[in-house]
């Protein structure tokens, strides 16, 4: 987290209105796929079936994430540790460095 910033008020630098339009989409898609998956449970549907969705929401959430991840980089990340002082700079690398190991996972 950037210092001095709070979690819950800190918005988005620069967003491009066409990444987050694509983004609300998918996860307005996700959010179907996941009352899909409830409902096959409910239906006591085959647990590979189950388990197929499943993967596919997953790797939807996944997509979502690295679309958030490249623009937080290009915009975020570049204005904090090109236009901030050493703090900034090293509060937005912290900030990377722990986006990045709980990305990857």
């Amino acid at each position: 987290m950037v210092a001095g910033m709070t979690k819950h008020k800190r918005k988005a630098t620069g967003v491009d209105p066409s990444i987050k339009a694509a983004n609300l989409k998918r996860l307005r898609r996700i959010e179907g796929q996941v009352r899909g998956l409830e409902s096959m449970v409910e239906d006591d549907r085959y647990c590979a079936d189950i388990l197929m969705q499943l993967s596919s929401v997953q790797e939807a959430l996944r997509a979502v994430g690295r679309e958030l991840m490249r623009n937080h980089l290009r915009l975020c990340a570049h204005d904090a540790m090109a236009k901030g002082n050493k703090a900034q700079a090293n509060a937005m690398h912290d900030e990377l460095i722990e986006l990045m190991y709980k990305h990857i996972r």
